[in-house]
């Protein structure tokens, strides 16, 4: 596609038509002069009528309200005369001024009146009704629109998006411009979420030297801080020095790699200890986190509780109000949870996870304690919820998120200060439980609460930072049930065997159809894309009963044919097509409609989103939700994340992605009446054992399997983990032979 050519308008602020307070999305009307009048977007916060503008971007076409310039880099230029300078202040740009203020003020002080307000708002006291305090809140408020003005102007100059100025100024404040300037690497923030090359550039072209220390220690972190994502708690200091030389392009300059690590750990900004044979460095928090989870479930795990008196009357009575008896490892999982503090649950699909946790569930209501039930995710804790018969909450509203502003960090309300009033807490699905979501969880517990984790550590592991669930159970510390026995009732499905028979190494039985599971050989990846649409449109509605709603296409990758991206726009096309009823909005490479399934690509803590009556702030990677509408007048998305509405304005429109079809990793935690798995050619990383056992696991009723069965094989025969940097095992064993 070819890029469009960027051009220049100027003119005054005839109207705002629409501004978002949140993030500064704004669409304007400009006085182009000769009687033009053009239609402006994009990201000008506090712009107001009466003020003059230039504005650097390109020419788009909107549905329907045709040609608008959407804004690249905007000066915002100070009002000059009294006609312009009293629109401006009688809009209300400037909190506590309005129109009756603003026309004594210009008649006061004329063309002097903006200088008087930032740099002398004492002498605003001249005007009747304008007391000392008033005066001083005005030129506040006006230095603060001044400042962001200035950081609209520098972000613009400097190529950076400008969608960065409001979560900027929530963070610094009017000093935002100033301590940007004096270290541009702190763009390079996960909220903020600006690549380091965007930031690197910008020092560079301010005059940083290549080997600035202040450049390299920020190359450091930001190595630590990118391998969070693939999953490393630390970093060998082996691997750190010469991955962060490659980024900055500095081999070769091994001192001054050594000299900033060092001032690193001075600083206290990262730590570095021998961590089984490893000279581990870890950024702070990490290393924090990592400590501390390590020593409260030692601590936990050697908290023995003292079983109730009579407990096998009491577990055979629970037995017999369920109507069942349980399996000897049930029963000894409902016995451990008696006699401990903390205990991990493990078990493949059809072992009997869900009847030990009701038993577990049973026992803790006979001896009176107060449970708490969570998961990962949404889905994961509605489904944890129905299992069981209780209300089931995400790990971060159990915990109550919160986005502060202040450090633009997240925040859990609940920890040591207020803990959660449960006695116990059981968490389902905790191999998607990274470390520091662990640490949080844990800091929320009272000293006496029980904790109950319950998962499979076959699956694949959490997308954040560790091997939590996985450390765990292999450092023996933890006392441990797991189940292996597969029930009758449950061995009579193909996707429990075939799930078993993959984690073992065994290649599913594809020539066998069952009413469960089905492959369906398609050797070419373009007719394999056809067969997955023909699937959701027709085939599955019409033939099973299984409507396009309740079906979930997961594939291994994101690109190619058979990749998510291609069978997202082909899905869409088929049961969601184009027509008049139904608006939508282009944005990227996508076309969002109204009725489309979507996904939340990134964590974003400060949305707000409605429930009914109830409000709340969050949003989720990970989330699924529908489009229930898409309002173009005022250029607005609501999607329905399960009762949660959120509004996303058109600079949000980055963290959606289309969801009919997504990737296996995304699938985590999530159960589908009917999973189509796409397994067509793909990077041999993404085509391994652990990604087809979760993709098999995440699927009800109905698996069908659409592709190349040697690509199944080699699949199954691809056991190769990728090593995560962790030292939660090494410090759990280190604390048990202490």
């Amino acid at each position: 596609m070819q890029e469009a050519e960027r051009s220049l308008i100027e003119g005054t602020v005839e109207s705002v038509i629409y501004q978002n307070q949140e993030n500064g999305y704004t669409v304007l009307r400009l006085d182009g002069g000769e009687g033009q009048t053009l239609t402006v977007v994009g990201c000008m916060p506090g712009v107001a009528p009466g003020e003059s503008i230039a504005v650097e971007g390109t020419w788009t076409r909107h549905t329907s309200y045709g040609e608008q310039f959407k804004a690249e880099a905007v000066e915002r230029r100070t009002p000059a005369g009294t006609k312009a300078i009293f629109d401006y202040l009688s809009s209300g740009a400037v909190k506590g001024i309005g129109a009756a203020t603003a026309r004594r003020m210009v008649e006061e002080f004329g063309e002097e009146t903006l200088t008087v307000l930032e740099e002398y708002p004492e002498r605003l006291t001249q005007i009747r009704g304008i007391t000392r305090k008033k005066a001083l809140a005005m030129g506040e408020n006006f230095r603060l629109q001044m400042g962001m003005r200035r950081l609209l102007e520098f972000l613009g100059e400097h190529e950076v998006p400008l969608q960065l100025a409001m979560p900027l100024y929530r963070k610094y404040g009017d000093r935002a411009l100033e301590i940007i300037r004096g270290n541009p690497y702190l763009l390079v923030d996960g909220e903020l979420g600006v690549e380091f090359s965007t930031a690197d550039k910008l020092a560079l072209s301010m005059g940083m030297e290549g080997d600035d220390p202040q450049r390299i220690e920020a190359g450091l972190l930001f190595e630590l801080a990118h391998n969070l994502d693939n999953g490393h708690a630390f970093l060998p200091r082996r691997k750190l020095l010469p991955a962060t030389a490659q980024l900055i392009e500095l081999e070769g300059e091994t001192e001054a790699l050594e000299d900033a690590l060092e001032a690193l750990l001075e600083r206290g900004e990262v730590i570095q200890e021998t961590v089984a044979n490893e000279e581990a460095v870890y950024l702070h928090d990490l290393y924090e986190a990592e400590q501390y989870v390590a020593f409260r479930l030692s601590e936990m795990a050697r908290g023995e509780q003292v079983p109730p008196a009579g407990l096998d009357g009491l577990i055979d009575r629970i037995q017999a109000e369920q109507g069942i008896v349980y399996a000897p490892q049930q029963r000894q999982a409902v016995e451990l949870a008696a006699a401990s503090q903390v205990m991990l649950l493990t078990g493949g699909p059809g072992t009997g996870k869900t009847t030990s946790l009701r038993g577990v569930l049973a026992l803790f209501d006979q001896l009176g304690l107060e449970t708490a039930l969570a998961a990962p995710t949404g889905r994961a804790a509605k489904r944890l919820g129905e299992l069981c018969g209780m209300e089931a909450a995400t790990i971060h509203r159990l915990l109550e998120t919160q986005y502060d502003p202040r450090s633009g960090r997240l925040v859990f309300a609940r920890d040591e200060d207020d803990p959660l009033r449960a006695d116990a807490v059981i968490v389902d699905e905790t191999s998607m439980v990274d470390i520091l979501l662990m640490r949080g969880l844990l800091s929320a517990l009272r000293p006496e609460c029980r904790l109950i984790l319950v998962g499979d550590p076959d699956q694949l592991p959490s997308v954040g930072p560790g091997n939590l669930f996985s450390d765990l159970i292999r450092s023996g510390v933890v006392p441990m049930v797991r189940l292996t026995e597969i029930f009758r009732q449950a061995a009579e499905s193909a996707i429990v065997r075939n799930a078993h028979g993959v984690n073992r190494g065994e290649l599913p039985d594809l020539r066998d159809n069952k009413h469960d599971f089905f492959f369906l050989r398609r050797k070419d990846p373009a007719r394999a894309a056809e067969t997955i649409v023909e699937l959701v449109q027709t085939r599955l509605p019409n033939n099973m009963g299984i409507p396009p709603e309740q079906i979930q296409v997961l594939s291994p990758t994101r690109k190619r044919v058979t990749g998510t991206a291609a069978l997202n726009r082909a899905i869409q096309e088929a049961v969601n097509p184009p027509a008049p009823d139904r608006p939508e909005r282009r944005f990227g490479e996508y076309v969002f409609r109204q009725g489309d399934r979507v996904m939340q690509v990134r964590n974003n803590y400060d949305v707000i989103w409605k429930d009914g009556l109830t409000t709340g702030m969050g949003v989720f990677n990970g989330d699924i939700g529908r489009i229930v509408e898409v309002d173009n007048r005022s250029e607005l998305i609501t999607v329905d994340f399960e009762g949660r509405l959120v509004e996303y304005t058109p600079d949000m429109l980055g963290e959606l992605e289309p969801a009919y079809a997504i990737t296996v990793h995304k699938a985590q935690g999530s159960e589908y009446r009917a999973v189509i798995l796409s397994v067509s050619d793909g990077a041999p990383v993404l085509l391994t054992r652990g990604v087809l056992y979760t993709a098999i696991t995440r699927a009800r009723e109905l698996l069908i399997l659409v592709g190349d069965e040697d690509v199944v094989a080699r699949m199954t025969a691809n056991d190769r983990q990728q090593r995560r940097y962790s030292g939660l095992r090494w410090r759990l064993v280190q604390i048990a032979n202490s």
